[in-house]
């Protein structure tokens, strides 16, 4: 047996509840992790309130990613005692997710733990941090460089936002990060790197199609207006890595960035990227995440806390990554 947090739907409502589940109810996979750490994403947020159609079938264990450590494998790259960290693929979506004492998951869709990290400090990259690593990556193959000018990163108080934040710092850029919450997060996100900290609301009115030339790149978690409004102030040939719709999935926007400033639009997926990419985007993220992150972006639930942060993850009352300590039976 082992305890879950499991979502089920009822009259169209999703319930979200910790059950107890026999070993034999675990989903068909080659490898069983015991796990140690998962996190809370915006999309887990979303599938456990019910307010975002993420959940494909009920009844459904939530958790977009896990890390722990194998204890059966039938796959030929792992053994028990090894340690592992999952990251998209549908699970928590389409397979039983991370927020559980065990998973059962196709041994293709791990990576070892980075050497470097443990597995608690690999959820608070999680996801989110890896989709940030992902997008810094496409603005420098789109061949933004740190003396081209400032770099724009909105929603920055999230998950994604704020590991882009740390890791654009890291690198020698100068960022400037958009949030909804000026006041509560400002000097936060002056800590993690942002040299500049702008209000939402400068960009969430319909603007011109071609606004003033003002950022080398920019890394988008919001879409609809505010990613319209990022493309028309985006200076001649820079890109912008979009990997979120957390304020819609539309784009009202014109090709007039794009065929008058040769501006590159980079869709950032990281549920499906390649294992050879996942594993270099980890290995960076060890290189370039300095020790203060783990200590100023993140903070530590335990899973019978969960439904309560994800409702608030929704309302955008987190700031930073959410951790998730799986605590296992005796």
């Amino acid at each position: 047996m082992f305890n879950a947090l499991v979502l089920e739907q009822h009259e169209k409502q999703t319930l979200a509840k910790i059950t107890s589940l026999d070993d034999d109810l675990l989903p068909e996979g080659n490898v069983t992790v015991n796990v140690d750490f998962s996190s809370l994403n915006y999309k887990d947020g979303l599938a456990i309130t019910g307010k975002g159609k993420i959940v494909r079938q009920f009844p459904m264990v939530p958790g977009i990613d896990f890390a722990g450590t194998v204890a059966d494998s039938q796959h030929p790259d792992y053994q028990p005692g090894d340690k592992v960290v999952l990251t998209g693929w549908g699970v928590g979506e389409a397979h039983w997710g991370g927020m559980a004492e065990k998973a059962r998951v196709n041994g293709d869709w791990l990576v070892p733990l980075p050497e470097g990290l443990t597995a608690q400090q690999a959820m608070m990259v999680g996801t989110a941090g890896f989709t940030a690593m992902l997008c810094v990556q496409a603005l420098i193959d789109g061949g933004v460089k740190p003396e081209d000018g400032p770099v724009l990163v909105t929603g920055a108080s999230g998950g994604v936002g704020s590991v882009a934040v740390t890791l654009l710092h890291a690198l020698g850029y100068r960022v400037n990060a958009v949030t909804g919450r000026l006041e509560a997060n400002q000097a936060w996100l002056k800590q993690l790197g942002a040299d500049e900290v702008l209000p939402r609301e400068s960009f969430s009115a319909p603007g011109r199609p071609l606004d003033k030339q003002q950022w080398a790149g920019a890394i988008d978690t919001v879409g609809s207006q505010m990613l319209a409004n990022v493309l028309s102030q985006i200076q001649y040939g820079g890109t912008v890595a979009a990997c979120g719709l957390a304020g819609g999935f539309d784009l009202p926007a014109t090709v007039m960035p794009f065929i008058l400033r040769n501006v590159r639009l980079q869709g950032v997926d990281s549920v499906s990227c390649p294992k050879a990419q996942r594993q270099a985007a980890w290995q960076s993220l060890t290189k370039l995440l300095p020790a203060s992150y783990f200590e100023q972006a993140c903070h530590t639930i335990a899973l019978a806390q969960t439904p309560e942060y994800a409702d608030k993850i929704i309302q955008g009352e987190v700031k930073g990554r959410v951790v998730i300590e799986i605590a296992h039976q005796d």
